[in-house]
């Protein structure tokens, strides 16, 4: 975490920027954190100094991420609180007992962990269908399950849906980016946006039938057509910053004819 301290940045511009990107006023702030609009507006410019009680409780009430507050309380002039270690450490070893049972639990259908920057922490054997025909450059670690989701010679080019598929991913990412502050996550959207699929015309765009209940994932496998939908799971209250950003995407069956092919 010493990585915490190169940024110069100050705790009031953080608290702005954060109370901004959350569309709160400082008198909503403050009634939340039961603090004067005043001392909120203090606290921004630089006029008053938070407490580490204050800090934690303005970074509580805006929803800021873990690996954020850190941030927040190394700019006020404290340590930070929140530990960030390796999945592979030994202190994680619930954690990683957690998510095998998890992955292996949903076999025979797909599941797969990733971190925050969508970069893949672990999957199940089911899984591995996802990265049939994927470039060499795309499989080396870390693998990023967005640009495997979306380059037009890994699954972008076998996805039957691609132009409903890229549209979601791409408003998740593009969300995600804005609601965590992540500056790594708006360049992958930038990155994972550009890419092209000629031929395709990724602006049609499909008006939900009455048997449509969410947007499903078809894709090519063989000479078959998969169709899957998929549920998102992660750790609650966490303290640990990995665990924290930590996402478990689990894939089933849309019909029975998939649910078949992965029996």
């Amino acid at each position: 975490m010493g990585a915490l301290a190169v940024h110069d940045e100050t705790f009031g511009d953080l608290l702005r920027s954060w109370r901004q990107r959350r569309r709160v006023s400082q008198l909503d702030l403050g009634i939340e954190a039961e603090v004067s609009a005043r001392h909120i507006s203090f606290l921004e410019t630089g006029r008053a100094k938070p407490s580490r009680d204050m800090v934690m409780r303005l970074a509580e009430e805006l929803d800021v991420p873990l690996r954020h507050r850190n941030r927040l309380l190394v700019a006020a002039g404290f340590a930070p609180v929140f530990p960030e270690r390796e999945v592979r450490a030994p202190e994680m070893q619930v954690v990683r007992q957690a998510l095998d049972k998890i992955l292996a639990g949903h076999e025979p259908y797909p599941a797969l962990v990733v971190d925050a920057a969508w970069d893949l922490v672990a999957a199940n054997a089911a899984a591995a269908m996802f990265m049939e025909g994927a470039p060499a450059e795309l499989l080396k670690e870390p693998i990023n399950v967005m640009r495997l989701s979306l380059h037009p010679e890994a699954m972008g080019g076998r996805l039957v849906n691609l132009a409903e598929v890229r549209a979601h991913l791409l408003h998740r990412l593009r969300r995600q980016a804005e609601a965590s502050g992540d500056g790594r996550l708006a360049e992958l959207h930038d990155e994972v946006a550009a890419y092209t699929y000629p031929g395709v015309d990724l602006n049609v765009a499909h008006a939900p039938g009455i048997a449509d209940i969410m947007v499903p994932l078809r894709i090519r496998h063989g000479d078959r057509i998969l169709s899957m939908f998929t549920t998102i799971a992660t750790f609650g209250t966490p303290v640990d910053v990995t665990v924290s950003e930590l996402a478990i995407e689990t894939f089933w069956p849309n019909d029975e004819e998939t649910a078949a092919v992965f029996r």
